[in-house]
């Protein structure tokens, strides 16, 4: 349970529950646009689109920034919880291995013989743009 005037946040994985804290406000990066999480704040459910989970454990500046691929957020008035594809801290992205992988998902959707196989190359090729947009900033 959240401590008065802070929202309990999970960031949860398939594979793992990645950070499980009490936190001032968190900013997700929704399909509608990027939007932010008080204590109190309205219930509701969004998609995420590939792009930076931020969270701010004293005041409004970021504390910790997490890239995530794409995944969900449940908020309700006293909790978020994102659960989401492939979440990574911002500061342990390598850019070497980003451009190698997005330049190896181009190739892929050049080869690409199903519909499916290119669906799966364009998906690659906007996670690591996104990643490098974070990088950029």
């Amino acid at each position: 349970m959240a401590e008065t005037g802070k929202l309990a946040f999970e960031l949860v994985s398939p594979e793992q529950l990645v950070v499980s804290e009490n936190a001032e406000m968190v900013v997700c990066p929704g399909t509608l646009g990027e939007f932010g999480v008080l204590y109190r704040h309205a219930p509701m459910i969004s998609a995420l689109q590939p792009g930076v989970v931020a969270v701010s454990y004293q005041g409004r500046e970021p504390d910790q920034r997490y890239f995530v691929a794409g995944g969900f957020a449940e908020v309700t008035g006293d909790r978020c919880t994102v659960l989401a594809e492939h979440p990574i801290e911002v500061s342990s992205i390598d850019r070497g291995e980003v451009e190698q992988a997005l330049k190896n998902a181009r190739e892929d959707l050049d080869d690409a013989k199903t519909e499916r196989e290119a669906q799966t190359a364009r998906r690659e090729i906007a996670v690591n743009e996104a990643k490098l947009r974070v990088l950029d900033r």
